[in-house]
């Protein structure tokens, strides 16, 4: 099979301490049409990973300062998209099922498995370009969410929308304000579409995710050398949004020193690459949130007076869901159309259990806790009308002792539905379910399914 690999993010990052060994697969690759990039140990293929436009990496399991199936977590914690495929010499059943789980691709042994190189890259680079360019589309079609797209009658949320709408004419530095799943990136693109910057990029980076230096790197990007891994130069995201709005989300957990560079850049517009000396100048309009209380670390210490200020100059506090209780079923009917239209089912409507049991949820996850419920019942509905008992069986806990129903067998026919649906793929279901990975194993265990 030919892959095209004239995409923007086409690199394979090869770990492997074994120089020769290394060359030498690096050298086929090459041959392939893959821009090759080589590491010798785990820090080092982290550090390119996270600097550089990888989509693929193939890693040693026995690695000096790592192992390598357990690297896999790590790299997929940095970029979700990024295929691995684990090589080792002395391969063991028990290990290849612990790759798989974690995430790799494949994991085959070195020699024995050497005329399967090629096309396992191929097939893990196509099925890393289908996840990249669905992430690309998924961050396109965010950008373009207008305050036509935003969902909602309650007075709580049309104030909110009426504030965003005064706002978005100007260049005026915004800060939204809520609870975590309360659409504060819906509303930062919004604000966007509605301004004269609406035919330029709106770039979005969530704070809490990098570390410190990682940050630095990833908002003003870096001169080649400037660090180990830094093997080109890199635009970082402020440049990227000239001209554009850089959305800062959960700005709350930016580190102090950090604070120090962003502050700068609000009020000069101008920033340093690290590793540079020279200046750069961008025009860019800044839009933030946080679901934290910034002035309550203002007053600890923990956020500059002075940033909280600059980025305060209008600020928009969404409501959580549980405030907008008119809002709930359209919501709810809005993403039931939109999850059965994706997987081809037919429209289905909510029964009055069904309406009566989510409008007294908390919802304690905001709106994107129902989506995530409406997209299991999609999933698990077998008639166009849904009912209360397809709900989690927290939604019932009121009548459980009313109704007495063996909760641990509905937990399992739940899950056996839900891995059905994904077929077989623990990660996705375990999203679907809302739990952690390493719970749904326990489940499986528990329940006797793995």
């Amino acid at each position: 099979m030919e892959i095209k690999k004239s995409q923007s993010v086409t690199s394979v990052l090869i770990i492997d301490d074994e120089k020769k060994l290394n060359d030498l697969l690096s050298r086929i690759l090459s041959l392939e049409g893959f821009n090759v990039l080589q590491a010798y140990t785990a820090k080092e293929g982290l550090s390119i990973l996270r600097h550089e436009d990888v989509i693929l990496v193939i890693s040693d399991v026995k690695l000096p300062d790592a192992n390598g199936v357990e690297l896999v977590k790590s790299i997929k914690q940095i970029k979700p998209f990024v295929e691995v495929i684990n090589l080792t010499a002395y391969g063991t059943i028990a290990d290849g099922v612990r790759a798989i789980q974690n995430g790799a691709f494949n994991y085959i042994t070195k020699g024995d498995d050497n005329d399967k190189i090629i096309p396992l890259v191929n097939q893990a680079f196509e099925k890393a370009t289908l996840q990249f360019n669905a992430a690309q589309l998924k961050k396109k079609e965010k950008a373009n969410i207008n305050f036509d797209d935003i969902i909602g009658t309650s007075p709580a949320i049309v104030n909110a929308i009426t504030l965003a709408r005064k706002v978005a004419a100007t260049d005026t530095t915004v800060l939204l304000t809520g609870e975590t799943g309360t659409g504060k990136e819906v509303f930062a693109s919004a604000i966007h579409q509605a301004s004269d910057r609406a035919s330029k990029p709106f770039v979005a980076i969530n704070c809490s995710s990098f570390s410190g230096e990682l940050l630095e790197s990833e908002l003003f990007g870096y001169k080649a050398g400037a660090f180990t891994g830094a093997l080109k130069d890199k635009k970082g995201l402020v440049e990227e949004a000239h001209n554009g709005t850089l959305f800062l989300d959960e700005v709350g957990e930016i580190k102090l020193d950090m604070q120090a560079r962003l502050l700068r850049l609000i009020e000069n517009k101008s920033f340093i690459k690290l590793g540079d000396t020279q200046t750069t100048k961008v025009n860019i309009r800044i839009i933030a949130a946080t679901n934290r209380d910034l002035q309550k670390d203002v007053d600890a210490g923990n956020f500059r007076m002075d940033l909280f200020y600059r980025l305060s100059v209008f600020t928009i506090p969404l409501p959580p869901l549980r405030d907008r209780k008119t809002d709930v079923l359209l919501l709810a009917e809005y993403y039931l159309k939109e999850f059965a239209l994706k997987m081809g089912k037919s429209t289905i409507e909510m029964g009055q259990d069904f309406r009566k049991q989510i409008s007294r949820h908390q919802w304690k996850g905001n709106i994107r806790e129902l989506k995530n419920v409406m997209e299991r019942i999609v999933i698990l509905a077998d008639s166009p009308i849904a009912s209360a008992d397809l709900l989690p069986i927290q939604f019932d806990a009121n009548n459980t002792d009313n109704n007495p129903v063996d909760l641990a067998g509905v937990e399992r026919q739940h899950i056996i539905k839900i891995l059905g649906h994904t077929g077989g793929n623990k990660t996705e279901t375990a999203r679907l379910l809302g739990i952690g990975v390493t719970t749904l194993y326990r489940k499986l265990d528990e329940y006797k399914l793995s």
